[in-house]
């Protein structure tokens, strides 16, 4: 007897391998409803001392049994709980990246993300103009809660960058005056000045992101080392006579040609033998998912974009800064360090 093969019909892409396209659609859509939604509710946290069971769980969140399964076993079939029998658990990486007790805490780049979600709306026009029909930046005037939740987020993330800045930046007994250009939350200036003792740091940013900022320097008792200066950095007289300046995570917020006055500008206050760092995601092609995915970001949240490391290079050589050297973080969506140095 012989046997009829039938080929499947080719409904999404070229080669023909999707079935069910719409599944690129819904399952990813599903997956961020539900790590949100979990966030939100502090499902995550209510696990971080150990394994629940469902009626305890749902009390913890002051949830109905009913929701808090059907949420629970779809985080289990993703991958972000485990389940023990009755008992529902957070798996390893849940509790070091969602949870007090773990490395860092991201929970707070959920919520942002459930406020900025709306924003994504935009994109389609974002796309038609080439620039968003409303910044960011002006997003959060309108919403003042999007700026603690974004200020929290990236406080979440430099917690993350944190040991590989204290690893990869060379720090002398001679260096004591630190400039940190964006540096809002304050935590890399915390970081250093309590691994160094010698430092005392300056803190660049707008007004509104350092609401919350002299609070983290009193808890770490630093406000005699530690000092704000509120403003636009693109406009604002920062000094001089610095021996390191941190740009970080700053430079694809803006245009080319602010980045090479900015950067001019920072060769200029600092020291000779003074130290730049710069951490940023570089264009580099081909762009990996993460890369485009961010871009694409930039295009609806700011109208930036990322730059190619060669632009880098053009303009701190155009400002007089050599020993450039670049460090490519683990994991690579960790972004990259650019250091280079006013020269003696």
């Amino acid at each position: 007897m012989s046997q009829i093969l039938v080929t499947k019909p080719d409904v999404c892409q070229p080669n023909g391998s999707a079935e069910l396209p719409m599944l690129d659609v819904y399952m990813p859509m599903m997956k961020s409803a539900a790590i949100i939604s979990a966030g939100r509710l502090g499902l995550f946290e209510a696990l971080a001392q150990g394994p629940l069971g469902l009626a305890e769980l749902a009390g913890k969140i002051a949830s109905s049994t009913t929701g808090t399964a059907t949420l629970a076993d779809f985080l289990v079939a993703i991958g972000y709980l485990e389940k023990h029998g009755e008992l529902f658990a957070n798996t390893a990486s849940t509790q070091r990246w969602l949870t007090s007790v773990g490395q860092v805490d991201y929970t707070p780049g959920l919520l942002w993300t459930h406020e900025a979600w709306p924003m994504m709306g935009a994109l389609g026009e974002a796309v038609r103009r080439g620039t968003p029909e409303k910044t960011l930046w002006q997003a959060m005037e309108e919403k003042p809660l999007l700026g603690p939740l974004f200020s929290a987020y990236m406080a979440a993330f430099a917690q993350d960058l944190g040991p590989d800045l204290l690893q990869h930046v060379p720090i002398g007994a001679q260096q004591q005056r630190l400039l940190d250009l964006g540096g809002s939350h304050g935590l890399h200036s915390i970081r250093f000045c309590q691994h160094y003792p010698q430092l005392n740091a300056t803190i660049v940013d707008l007004p509104s992101a350092l609401n919350a900022t002299p609070a983290a320097i009193t808890q770490a008792n630093l406000a005699e080392r530690i000092q704000l200066s509120p403003g636009n950095l693109l406009e604002h007289d920062w000094g001089g006579n610095f021996d390191l300046v941190f740009y970080l995570s700053v430079a694809h917020n803006n245009t080319a040609d602010d980045n090479r006055r900015v950067i001019q500008r920072i060769a200029d206050s600092l020291n000779p033998g003074g130290l730049l760092v710069i951490h940023e995601y570089l264009a580099e092609a081909p762009l990996s998912p993460f890369d485009a995915a961010f871009r694409l970001t930039l295009l609806f949240e700011t109208g930036t974009q990322t730059h190619r490391p060669q632009d880098y290079y053009d303009w701190l050589a155009a400002a007089g800064l050599g020993e450039v050297a670049r460090i490519d973080l683990d994991p690579r969506e960790k972004g990259s360090l650019i250091l280079a140095r006013r020269q003696a």
